[in-house]
């Protein structure tokens, strides 16, 4: 490994409880494609890609610096992206607190001087249920279900890229 750097595929995540986790993967089956491990579902705030391990110390103490209160979330759609071809779920409006937390987090880590991946635009939440996945239209109509609500207490550092495909929780802050 001589010349290289370690470094980790990083990213900052509102975490599931194990509940609201299992009404996740049970949304699973109203998507084509390749289901997401459900140990892994979650939804992005912040993609770092690729970061040196000598920030990891920054980037585990960062969450503790936000001041937030546990969001509740209406996960109430189903959706898609044509491009990456991932069925997701997620919210016809997502709350002003959510976006609020997600805006601050980015500030914070621009004045750490951390940048985070491309976002492609705007921040759209949402908990990717399935890759590879064909259109959800292509069968004419998509499953409704009933909104799952996610009491969203978890901000967690989460490091992608493990051989097993699972994501590792880095470092999380609970609030309750």
């Amino acid at each position: 490994m001589t010349g290289t750097v370690a470094a980790h595929r990083l990213f900052f995540a509102l975490w599931p409880d194990p509940a609201t986790r299992a009404a996740l993967a049970r949304l699973q089956s109203l998507v084509p494609g390749r289901a997401v491990p459900a140990a892994n579902l979650h939804l992005t705030l912040a993609f770092l890609g690729r970061q040196p391990a000598d920030l990891l110390p920054v980037l585990d103490a960062l969450p503790d610096s936000l001041d937030f209160a546990p969001l509740v979330l209406a996960i109430d759609q189903l959706g898609y992206f044509a491009g990456p071809r991932i069925a997701w779920a997620g919210m016809r409006e997502p709350p002003a607190a959510l976006m609020d937390l997600q805006g601050r987090l980015m500030a914070r880590l621009a004045e750490a001087g951390i940048a985070a991946a491309d976002t492609h635009g705007v921040f759209r939440p949402h908990v990717t249920l399935a890759r590879h996945a064909p259109p959800l239209d292509r069968g004419g109509t998509v499953a409704s279900f009933a909104p799952l609500p996610w009491r969203a207490n978890q901000l967690a550092l989460v490091e992608s890229g493990a051989p097993d495909g699972l994501y590792r929780v880095r470092s999380v802050i609970c609030l309750d």
